[in-house]
């Protein structure tokens, strides 16, 4: 006798595996052809379903490293295109006033490019030292 589709409507109507299925009462699963007989044999206990077998494994406390921080890119780089434009733009007046060489105005790009400076302020006071 086979009871394999049965147990494949048991299987999709009570949405588990067709192999957590076990019948105990088969002479009544036989005649059993919709999905609510189905649901009023697992109430009566004809048809069990099987608990999970096995063992879950344990996740080990991950620890992030450092290549796993993920800062918000976003931000960041709004804050830098803010600064270095208003370094820039200043730097470029500071050029066409003759207050800097032209030198100066190469090495003070590439510092700006470098982060070196936290603000404007910051820039005319190293400026201001350096003169």
């Amino acid at each position: 006798m086979n009871l394999r589709k049965k147990k494949q409507l048991a299987a999709r109507t009570l949405g588990v595996g067709t192999g957590k299925i076990a019948f105990t009462r088969v002479d009544e699963i036989k005649e059993a052809i919709t999905k609510q007989d189905i649901r009023d044999m697992v109430q009566s206990g004809a048809i069990i379903i099987k608990e999970n077998k096995g063992r879950r494994k344990k996740k080990k406390g991950v620890k992030r490293g450092l290549g796993k921080i993920k800062k918000k890119i976003k931000k960041r780089k709004e804050e830098y295109v803010k600064l270095t434009r208003k370094l820039r733009r200043y730097i470029k007046q500071l050029l066409m006033q003759e207050k800097i060489s032209k030198e100066q105005y190469r090495i003070l790009r590439k510092e700006i490019k470098s982060k070196m400076f936290r603000s404007k302020a910051h820039l005319k006071e190293i400026l201001t030292g350096k003169k």
